[in-house]
């Protein structure tokens, strides 16, 4: 489950001095979905343009971008998701009050794009780390959406005191994810197939885009994790 050393990651950017009002600006949220019992992540292919590309799209207005990031990613691939927590550097500070306990797992954006819209309008996009559902959480945010006439269901984030073991043993050897079909909400997104790829093969459609390293450093900090709770685990025994 090691993760690979790329050759060539992208860079970031010098800091800007940048202003917009609310009708010059759209926020938008992308997500890499990893199954990771079987080191796989779901890629979207365009059947008409011929592309590869990570789910994304502008969140709902009053809605969180870690939440419009699952949603964007279940109508674009069929996948239903979560954020998964993941070791990662970054400037947010911990919860003052009330305070929380410290992790060194969080599901901050691991990329941020400024792109423009038009001469007028920004679009600011987050990236975030996310896994597909275990079953149990599966099967029961299908059947809430068939009660609700096939209104999206968010699911409820990642526990806090499971591993990644732990996790993944909440599915039988074989499991594969459900891909559910006509999720997109457009006409558009009726043309995006997806895919379970293998990590390698992801990075390589991928290749010479931010999304790529997007699937890098997110499976990167996936067995960053399960190399720090098997230490903790080898501590305590």
């Amino acid at each position: 489950m090691a993760a690979s050393t790329p050759r060539h990651r992208p860079s970031s950017d010098l800091p800007v001095i940048a202003n917009f009002d609310s009708a010059h600006v759209t926020v938008g949220a992308g997500v890499a979905i990893f199954h990771i019992a079987t080191s796989r992540v779901v890629v979207c292919y365009h059947s008409v343009d011929r592309y590869w590309f990570l789910p994304k799209g502008r969140r709902d207005a009053g809605e969180d971008s870690g939440t419009g990031a699952e949603r964007e990613g279940f109508e674009e691939s069929g996948y239903r998701n979560r954020l998964l927590p993941i070791p990662l550097r970054h400037r947010q500070p911990q919860a003052h009050n009330p305070r929380t306990p410290s992790s060194p797992f969080v599901t901050e954006p691991i990329w941020t794009q400024l792109m423009p819209v038009s001469r007028a309008a920004q679009y600011i996009l987050f990236w975030y780390i996310a896994e597909t559902l275990p079953p149990d959480l599966e099967e029961n945010l299908t059947s809430k959406s068939k009660i609700e006439n096939g209104a999206y269901q968010i699911p409820a984030p990642f526990p806090r005191d499971m591993t990644l073991e732990q996790r993944i043993e909440l599915e039988k050897d074989g499991y594969e994810p459900v891909r559910h079909q006509n999720t997109g909400v457009d006409e558009e997104e009726k043309l995006y197939e997806s895919y379970l790829l293998p990590i390698e093969k992801a990075v390589e459609k991928l290749r010479g885009t931010v999304m790529a390293d997007v699937v890098r450093r997110g499976w990167e900090g996936i067995c960053q994790r399960r190399e720090i709770e098997e230490e903790v685990q080898g501590s305590g025994s």
